[in-house]
């Protein structure tokens, strides 16, 4: 009885709103109301309301785009038989419903996420002698020693019983197949790298392990591995990410109290910008782009628990993945593949929200869109042959989740259409919106300012104004055609490594900048054809006037991108990252007291009380001594000194490792990434809702200054290159 009161009430509560939506009211009555939920909104905002006063804001939100979609729908589409302006006006209709339809999906996904789970570590320190043991798998492919150094030695070193989990580096770079092949040279590289990193993960003590072939890419190796272990748990980092010591600890007994469990899944956190956030140099100040993701939306799919497998970060159960045959290779996103899967047999997910693990990201441009290129082909390999909406065994709550997941890489289609639509009218006179610079103001812009609230108070401190768009504009450019392609030949993508450990060392436009300069400046002639219209045709510049609003905004857009484009130099791989730790500074035949401030994977910096250590001299070889998490004991790692400061009564000493032997490794590890804390205070540092007037504000002087930069590189590259003997005559 109870189910079917609350059926009716739904039943009523939806005609209801039906009712109003479609209520014909005048122009100046929407306006009115428009206005009103704004205010509603913004002050709803303001206060940081929470629980249903969150929902009551974006219901509201909601009741306006729904109104909108009502009035786009009835009154604006042009007439059938005029095929010019109905077919671009057609996709420009569908393009407005695809993210209406996202964006109702992320209502239902992100609305009320759940909380971040407390931390486990302490607690399973005391059930020490139950924990499950564990196979902890390093995929590589091309990664060089160093980088796969830094990974196996802090995955060895994780606090857990060392009798329960064992470390594998499973290399597909020095298979029987790339050894044995026919390019002598290609043989040869593979034969070396087989011989380095077997007593690589041997010094480390850890397991080496290859195959015979190089098939079905990642999924593959990780199955071959698989098949030659027996630990109860799957741990999965990727090649460039090392975990902190509690990882397993924060992770492992979710598994011991739900025995449906296939997946605990954590954040990715990186220790470089990427390219976006190099450029723009908003690494320290913004939050990065991932965190959108993992800070809200995999707490969302958690709710529903549809939180899947993102590839690294993680532990899966081995009795799960045996209801498979291991991990699903039909796409090249394997581990949403898998995910998807397995929740469809019933088994349940988990997502913990807190930085366990750092890695690397892709440092350029070029390499940046690789990658996403990879993740859109995946997806779409995904909505093709697994189709989510109809995939047995699923809820319908984990439909919907994995819809918003893979529907959302169609978006190169929509943001290309918003792209060029305002220039149909301003280069074509085709009107494809057929409305009034009045209606426009009482329907389009109010819609588009409460969508903007909404994605504010959905993901404000984690993801600022304008900030989303940007990062889809400049993936839709080389994504689309990559998307066309996997539609219309599914089979035809590969697996594809990212390149990682990257750096630029000179300023440069990316090798594929090109059709951001092209698109810039054909919306800039459009800014001047707006200007002339506007002139010649007084009687039509109300529309004019709303048309060439819109493409001053992709403009703007453009511009912004012409920035991201445009490669700032940069030697290092890695930023630092601030720490606390007491150490000893050896300066010849004294140990010198001392804090370690920061650290990279390259380096540390070093703050010493006393001026003896100011008559350090670059380039010396010294060392550092500091107590070990791993085991609680003084080592030394020797260093090379960098640079020498004296600020005061303190000297501060910059300084890169010099590893000699693998015990140097760990003692890296221990320093980078041993505290996972120091990553959450990082991520926490450049958190904080700037809101939607500042973010736009501060988007649109940071749209400004890009433009200029991307000019400024655009001219010094056009530059013939000075003869190398003018340069030495100099």
């Amino acid at each position: 009885m109870r189910k079917l009161v609350f059926v009716a009430f739904w039943a009523v509560m939806s005609v209801a709103v039906v009712a109003l939506v479609t209520l014909p009211i005048s122009l100046r009555t929407q306006l009115i109301a428009g206005l009103f939920v704004l205010s509603v909104m913004m002050i709803l905002k303001s206060i940081s309301a929470e629980g249903i006063w969150r929902l009551i804001s974006l219901a509201f939100g909601t009741a306006i785009v729904m109104r909108y979609v009502y009035w786009r729908t009835t009154s604006t589409l042009p007439p059938v038989n005029q095929l010019e302006d109905f077919i671009p006006g057609l996709l420009l209709y569908l393009a407005e419903m695809y993210s209406v339809m996202m964006l109702a999906i992320s209502l239902f996904v992100v609305a009320l996420p759940l909380p971040a789970k407390p931390s486990r570590a302490e607690a399973q320190r005391e059930d020490w002698d139950n924990l499950p043991t564990v196979d902890v798998f390093i995929p590589t492919y091309n990664e060089d020693s160093d980088l796969l150094a830094k990974t196996i030695a802090a995955s060895v070193s994780m606090d857990y019983p060392a009798d329960k989990f064992k470390v594998w580096l499973l290399d597909d770079g020095g298979s029987v197949q790339k050894r044995n092949s026919t390019k002598i040279t290609d043989a040869h590289a593979a034969e070396a790298r087989y011989v380095e990193l077997k007593k690589l993960a041997e010094d480390l003590g850890a397991i080496y392990i290859t195959r015979e072939r190089n098939e079905h890419a990642k999924a593959g190796n990780l199955n071959n591995a698989l098949a030659h272990s027996s630990g109860d748990l799957i741990a999965v980092f990727d090649a460039d990410h090392a975990p902190a010591r509690d990882f397993l600890l924060e992770t492992v007994g979710y598994f011991q109290e739900e025995d449906k469990l296939f997946l605990v899944q954590t954040p990715h956190f990186f220790l470089n910008p990427d390219p976006l956030e190099r450029n723009l140099q908003t690494f320290e100040k913004m939050p990065s782009e991932n965190e959108m993701f993992y800070g809200i939306i995999q707490r969302g799919l958690d709710k529903w628990n549809a939180s899947f497998f993102c590839g690294s970060a993680a532990v899966l159960s081995r009795k799960a993945l045996a209801e498979t045959d291991g991990f699903s290779g039909i796409s090249i996103t394997e581990d949403c593949e898998t995910a998807l899967a397995l929740h469809g047999k019933g088994w349940k997910s988990i997502y913990i929200d807190k930085p366990l693990i750092a890695g690397l990201q892709p440092a350029t441009f070029a390499s940046f869109i690789g990658q996403r290129s990879r993740w859109a082909q995946g997806m779409m390999q995904i909505l093709r042959y697994r189709f989510p909406p109809l995939k047995r065994g699923l809820s319908l709550p984990q439909r919907l989740c994995y819809m918003s997941s893979t529907l959302f890489w169609l978006f190169p289609f929509p943001r290309a259409i918003f792209l060029v639509a305002p220039l149909f009218y301003l280069f074509f006179d085709l009107e494809i919106f057929t409305a009034s610079g009045g209606e426009f103001m009482a329907y389009t812009l109010t819609y588009m300012v409460v969508n903007l609230i909404m994605q504010n108070y959905l993901y404000g401190a984690f993801r600022w104004p304008w900030i989303s768009e940007l990062y889809e504009y400049v993936q839709t450019v080389h994504l689309l055609p990559a998307v066309i392609s996997v539609i219309l030949h599914p089979s035809k993508p590969t697996f594809k490594v990212t390149a990682k450990d990257e750096s630029i060392s000179t300023s440069r436009l990316s090798e594929i900048s090109t059709p951001f300069f092209i698109i810039f400046a054909v919306l800039l002639v459009a800014v001047f054809v707006t200007i002339y219209r506007v002139y010649t045709e007084p009687f039509k510049a109300d529309v004019t006037l709303v048309v060439g609003g819109w493409n001053l905004l992709n403009l703007i857009m453009a511009g912004a991108a012409l920035g991201v484009v445009s490669e700032r130099g940069e030697r290092q791989i890695t930023r630092r990252i601030k720490v606390s730790r007491r150490c000893e500074f050896q300066f010849g035949e004294q140990w010198l007291p001392g804090t370690i401030e920061d650290v990279s994977v390259y380096g540390v910096r070093i703050v010493l009380y006393g001026h003896e250590a100011s008559a350090a001299k670059v380039n010396d070889l010294s060392g550092v001594r500091f107590k070990t998490y791993f085991d609680q004991e003084q080592h030394i790692l020797p260093m090379n000194i960098r640079n020498v400061q004296t600020l005061g009564e303190t000297t501060a000493i910059g300084c890169l490792f010099a590893p000699q032997e693998p015990l140097h490794q760990k003692l890296i590890a221990d320093l980078v990434f041993a505290d996972s804390s120091q990553w959450t205070q990082f991520q926490l540092s450049r958190r904080g809702n700037p809101g939607l007037l500042k973010g736009t504000v501060r988007f649109f002087g940071l749209a400004l200054f890009q433009t200029y930069r991307g000019l400024v590189y655009l001219a010094r590259s056009s530059r013939p290159a000075k003869p190398v003997a003018a340069k030495a005559a100099r």
